[in-house]
């Protein structure tokens, strides 16, 4: 039940007291969730009753007790303090969080100590597990590339002893065996076929139908026959069996040569030549490879040593925290802006390069929040504040971050610390574990946003309840004229209304004052707030 609502009770109580001393007829309607919950609590009917009666009875004498004066000021400090002691203990827990987090990414991150980065260091430094590794395999004479290498195609390997034309097992040999079996057995095939001791051979059978078809053929036909027999005769040297052999012969010496390593000329021989060749080249390319592979780490350390010389290194530095804040912000609904060569608010001003503005999403539309970058070793936290301030104003910002650079940092500094609204971390650019530290820096920003938001809107509330308040009770005043009225035709009762209805003028005079003085010093403390806040 609101206080409006105990107000007119007391008023409504006051303009009857006959009716109040037999009773009188009230019918309610509640509003408030607490009440409501409290009164459900009860079953309907006497018993509900009953329980709202004495409430009510605890109301009005409390309400009596206090003489009708609402100590305002001592609400506003008892919550007061009651925020203080939720923003203390909101505090505790948050530095036992920060203590507890800093020390658990402290013993894996820590750029002296840390095991994430000593296990980098082992990999990455000069002799280090990566070097060593890629000298044993691509190293010199000793890699494992060149032990592989010689093995299979070395001097010694399998496939050279394959391909050695001294080796009683090489390839050669094999080859010659082969062709020199082939041709001895093709001649073999040829000869039984035009010998007159193979009765199935076919100088045999073609003598046999000559001799029946033409036996009675005399004279020049025999002539003609023996002429026909010696061609096939070996002993005449230009017979055509003769011939024939000595080109089937010829052929034998040919395929022989070719396959021949006595021979520069033969098709084995160049076979061999183009092997050499295609090994020696494959060996002029591995070595080849290892000098580039050699040269390209060079080079590569010293790009790195050069950028970290460099000033172009600090843009770049602040160009990969642009690129991980606008991943978080598109994650969680929001625009990340690189402002770094754009100036702001302030004239011919750019401090503040990245801008995050929070979405329709969040609980605080349209906040911002500033990310300050500096990979510069002259900084420290006095400069880093001084930044956020004038970044903050630059930027219309609610809430700032420092990011110190883990090469230039100040040493002995905390990765991660909050100050008000001033937010500084140490950030490794060169480190993906160590972009932690960005996102839950982003995501304190945005709580300190919501915080900020909701503590204006709450103060807010407060002077539109309490304005309510004063036209309620302002409002209620012309009852007084009804009161004075009931109470001259009440004589036995007069003066003791007459005086309830002084003080009661008097108390809510003095209350309708007391809270103009109080609506005005808040209206002017929000103002100032909202004028800072702008500026």
């Amino acid at each position: 039940m609101s206080l409006q609502t105990l107000l007119e009770d007391v008023v409504d109580r006051a303009a009857d007291p006959l009716e109040a001393q037999f009773g009188l007829p009230l019918e309610l309607k509640v509003v408030d969730p607490e009440v409501i919950h409290a009164l459900s609590m009860h079953v309907e009917g006497a018993a509900r009753d009953e329980f709202a009666l004495r409430a009510l009875r605890i109301g009005v004498l409390a309400l009596q007790q206090a003489q009708g004066q609402i100590d305002a000021t001592a609400v506003r400090q008892e919550g007061e303090r009651l925020l203080q002691n939720v923003e203390q203990a909101l505090s505790q827990h948050q530095q036992l969080l920060n203590e507890r987090l800093t020390s658990q990414l402290k013993i894996y991150f820590d750029p002296q100590d840390g095991r994430f980065h000593e296990r980098i260091e082992r990999l990455i430094r000069q002799d280090g597990e990566l070097e060593q590794l890629l000298r044993r395999h691509v190293g010199d004479d000793d890699s494992r590339l060149c032990q592989t290498l010689t093995q299979h195609i070395g001097d010694g390997s399998p496939l050279m002893r394959v391909l050695d034309p001294d080796a009683g097992d090489g390839i050669a040999a094999a080859l010659q065996q082969v062709v020199q079996e082939q041709l001895h057995e093709q001649r073999q095939r040829v000869l039984d076929q035009f010998s007159l001791d193979n009765k199935e051979g076919a100088l045999c059978r073609f003598l046999k139908e000559v001799q029946q078809h033409y036996d009675g053929i005399s004279g020049d036909l025999t002539g003609k026959i023996d002429k026909a027999v010696g061609e096939f005769s070996l002993d005449d040297e230009n017979s055509a069996l003769s011939r024939l052999v000595g080109r089937v012969t010829d052929a034998q010496q040919t395929i022989t040569r070719e396959f021949s390593l006595d021979a520069k000329e033969s098709a084995l021989s160049r076979l061999r030549g183009e092997l050499i060749d295609l090994l020696r080249g494959q060996s002029e390319s591995n070595t080849k490879f290892q000098e580039e592979v050699k040269v390209a780490i060079g080079e590569m350390k010293a790009r790195k040593e050069e950028a970290a010389r460099s000033t172009r290194h600090g843009i770049e530095f602040e160009e990969c925290l642009y690129a991980v804040v606008q991943a978080e912000a598109q994650r969680c609904g929001d625009i990340a802006e690189f402002t770094k060569e754009k100036a702001g608010q302030i004239s011919r001003c750019k401090i503040g390069d990245i801008v995050v503005s929070l979405g329709a999403d969040c609980a605080a539309p349209d906040a911002k929040i500033v990310f300050e970058a500096k990979e510069d070793q002259s900084y420290h936290d006095r400069h880093a504040l001084d930044e956020l301030d004038t970044g903050r104003k630059n930027r219309e910002a609610q809430v700032g971050v420092f990011v110190y650079s883990s090469k230039t940092a100040p040493a002995g500094i905390d990765p991660f610390r909050r100050l008000g609204n001033s937010i500084l971390i140490v950030w490794n650019s060169e480190d993906a574990a160590s972009d932690l530290y960005v996102k839950v820096a982003f995501t304190l920003a945005k709580a300190l946003c919501v915080s900020e938001r909701r503590k204006h809107a709450a103060e807010a509330a407060d002077v539109a309840e309490m304005e309510r308040g004063v036209h309620a009770i302002e409002s209620r005043i012309k009852d007084l004229d009804q009161i004075q009225k009931s109470a001259t035709t009440v004589r036995n009762s007069a003066e003791t209304i007459l005086e309830s209805e002084r003080r009661f003028r008097k108390t809510i005079d003095e209350q309708i004052e007391n809270l103009r003085e109080r609506i005005g010093a808040l209206k002017s403390l929000i103002g100032g707030d909202a004028a800072s806040s702008a500026g």
